[in-house]
């Protein structure tokens, strides 16, 4: 896999958003997470302390949270969602026909959607593969998960406008 892929698309509103909650996480969250853990373990014995178990199980989590913000901050382009000239690229919505239906995505990071309807697929899913590069009107398939062909035609490709 090439470091281009690795690139994710951000809106500054996105990237800000996630900037502040890694700052958050990083700071304010350890410092909650290690005095619960230090409660916890005030209370005794450590193999039946329920409370203690938590907090770790906690702390392993959002340290996990800490460790995607930071790669997805360090390796993400911010700015204007791509202009559409009717290819699909990532940060661009598609409407295609998927196995028949009809659907109305976002290819790209979850996080670029978070205030938004908008299902969204990334570029290294099955599907986002399938379609990145692919014009309005051309088809394509890809292989589902469960080993079934799905077929895929593009409808329209939009400038994410970030709704």
């Amino acid at each position: 896999m090439s470091n281009d892929a690795q690139v994710t698309f951000l809106t500054q509103d996105a990237y800000d958003r996630l900037a502040n909650e890694l700052e958050h996480l990083s700071t304010t969250g350890r410092e909650e997470i290690a005095k619960r853990i230090e409660a916890a373990r005030e209370e005794g014995d450590l193999k039946e302390n329920g409370g203690y178990h938590a907090a770790k199980d906690e702390q392993g989590k959002q340290e996990a949270r800490i460790r995607t913000l930071q790669q997805l901050l360090k390796d993400a382009k911010v700015g204007e969602a791509p202009e559409s000239h009717g290819v699909v690229e990532s940060g661009t919505v598609v409407t295609a026909v998927v196995a028949g239906g009809e659907e109305k995505f976002l290819l790209g990071n979850r996080e670029i959607a978070a205030n938004s309807e908008l299902d969204v697929y990334s570029e290294a899913s099955p599907l986002g593969a399938a379609i990145i590069g692919l014009k309005e009107g051309d088809k394509g398939s890809y292989t589902a998960p469960n080993g079934k062909e799905i077929s895929v035609e593009i409808v329209k490709v939009e400038t994410y406008s970030g709704q």
